[in-house]
């Protein structure tokens, strides 16, 4: 089984690693890429997509390399997760609605779909009641928790089984709730369910 770690905007695959660190879980295979120049895409991820690129189509085609990696590697998509912070999340969110499948989980700490918050998604495909988290702090300076309403509504009508925590008050980081939930999670797909 294993978890690829997605870190945000000004950070770098060793940060994210910390959470790794702190969910505790050994036994998983982390891989964690890294962003040139410790962004994955420019701007906000509610800008127009096309003022992104091509650092988002760069950035997701990372993200499918090692999906495809891990699956030529006999590793199931059942038994991989996402996990990603902030710019991190975003950026899961989106290969995951983009090449939707049953993944071990999808864990979004601070996050949502790409796009103009006046874009509408008409996304197909099926995440197969693939477990879904998303954590968000509000209010957040980076990410209004109504496009994390959008997201998790999205992804509920491509059969996620969604989780939204909202932690009002809290800093715009990873928060011991959080990974408590992440921790279930991994645990639920490392034993298959």
């Amino acid at each position: 089984m294993a978890l690829i770690l997605v870190h945000g905007r000004g950070a770098s695959a060793a940060d994210i690693m910390g959470v790794y660190d702190a969910l505790d879980r050994p036994e998983l295979a982390a891989l964690a890429p890294e962003a040139a120049g410790g962004t994955w895409y420019p701007y906000s991820f509610l800008a127009p997509i096309e003022q992104n690129q091509p650092h988002l189509d760069r950035a997701l085609q990372q993200l499918d390399e090692l999906v495809q990696h891990l699956l030529e590697e006999g590793v199931s998509a059942e038994r991989i997760g996402l996990l990603g912070f902030s710019q991190g999340a975003c950026l899961s969110l989106e290969y995951a609605i983009r090449n939707p499948r049953r993944y071990g989980a999808v864990m979004a700490l601070t996050g949502g779909y790409i796009g103009p918050q006046w874009m509408t998604r008409d996304d197909v495909g099926s995440f197969d009641h693939t477990p879904v988290f998303i954590g968000a702090n509000d209010p957040d300076p980076h990410v209004p928790f109504e496009r994390v309403e959008e997201t998790a509504a999205l992804l509920k009508r491509m059969c996620a089984d969604v989780e939204v925590r909202r932690y009002p008050g809290l800093p715009h980081a990873v928060n011991d709730d959080e990974l408590e939930v992440c921790r279930t999670l991994i645990d639920g797909y490392a034993a298959g369910d």
